[in-house]
């Protein structure tokens, strides 16, 4: 049994009041109760918003809190690969060291499987939900760009960030993704075959092909990434417009390229559309972001990381779709992810790249 909950109906007005107290949210007084509404669409965790009454002082009126996920599918494969202890360990230890946009935290604990967990959050609303299906405005990827270099910037290939033992796959956990990829890979094929393009299908076959290529690749500059950067995963216009934009879910986050999360961003993230329109002008931006923050890179410099970056929206898109709970929604959103990325690896040739052909 857990010493915290795991459900927003065993979150306590007791449990409430001592974290506030804690967090420096409530000086005085105590909760008296706490009522809880679903919020959000991720299918490896369940989010909640919660209302609070307070006797004898005050408090924020609302929260956010974040559990595992109900589907028990969902909740296993988030243990079996650490999403929901990387998460707490990223608010924990890392948020503090870096400039993105993330909520204020007052819990985060973890049990010692990686199998429980509960994360409390300042509520970043009235704000706007970023929808993978609807894409977004090329402001509002302009602002997740500048957040990208955020997050890439104060890490840049330093150690004291970097060198957590719990952000590296462990090499049995990248043994069993390599033997799981194709069983994934065959998964995808056959449920989406009459859905997505062949053509784009093809890069989805290649890469399976490939894989050996992909997965545990290393080399050049490495810094923390979010590892689902895209607009699902983000909140704009929060605070009621007070600020442009902040960024969530960190169960993804690793070590590696930068331009990995710029890749599935611009790919599976966004959309061909948008990405087409802005594609030159945003990966502009984002050099002359890190560049403003002590890393000089020019469009040159990362373009072929960055054509690489793309093939993480196609894995990504093959893996989850085949090891989550199904929904139309997930469905609907896996499909868009891998029209994103798929189409952006074919136009700049990512799989050559890859295996090098070119």
């Amino acid at each position: 049994m857990s010493e915290f909950p795991t459900h927003p109906g065993a979150v306590t007005a007791e449990w409430l009041t001592e974290r506030l107290r804690a967090a420096g949210e409530l000086d005085q007084g105590r909760v008296t109760s706490v009522a809880w509404q679903p919020i959000g669409t991720g299918q490896v965790g369940d989010s909640a918003r919660f209302a609070l009454q307070y006797e004898g002082g005050e408090g924020p009126p609302t929260l956010a809190g974040k559990f595992p996920a109900e589907d028990a599918t969902s909740r296993g494969t988030a243990a079996a690969f650490g999403l929901y202890a990387k998460e707490v360990g990223f608010y924990r230890e890392l948020a503090p060291k870096l400039t993105v946009r993330v909520p204020r935290t007052y819990a985060a604990e973890v049990d010692e499987r990686g199998a429980e967990f509960v994360l409390l959050f300042e509520d970043l609303g009235p704000c706007r939900q970023g929808n993978q299906l609807e894409s977004c405005s090329l402001e509002d990827a302009r602002h997740a760009i500048r957040q990208a270099a955020a997050i890439h910037a104060p890490s840049w290939n330093l150690p004291e960030l970097i060198d957590h033992e719990w952000l590296h796959t462990k090499p049995e956990a990248l043994a069993q993704i390599k033997a799981l990829y194709p069983q994934a890979h065959a998964i995808f094929a056959e449920r989406y075959a009459d859905t997505l393009e062949p053509e784009l299908m093809r890069v989805c076959a290649e890469l399976n092909e490939a894989n050996e290529h992909w997965f545990g690749r290393e080399g050049g500059d490495r810094c923390l990434i979010h590892g689902d950067f895209r607009v699902d995963n983000m909140l704009f216009d929060i605070k009621g417009g007070a600020e442009p934009i902040a960024v969530l879910d960190w169960q993804t986050v690793a070590v590696g390229s930068g331009l990995t999360d710029i890749g599935y961003f611009l790919g599976c993230g966004i959309g061909d559309a948008l990405r087409r329109e802005a594609e030159r002008e945003l990966i502009d931006l984002y050099c002359n972001e890190m560049t403003a923050r002590g890393v000089p890179l020019s469009r040159d410099a990362v373009w072929d990381d960055y054509r690489l970056g793309a093939l993480h929206g196609v894995s990504t898109a093959v893996f989850s779709a085949a090891f989550v709970e199904r929904t139309d929604r997930g469905d609907a959103n896996f499909l868009s992810m891998a029209r994103g990325a798929c189409a952006l690896a074919l136009a700049h040739g990512s799989i050559d790249l890859l295996t090098g052909k070119g």
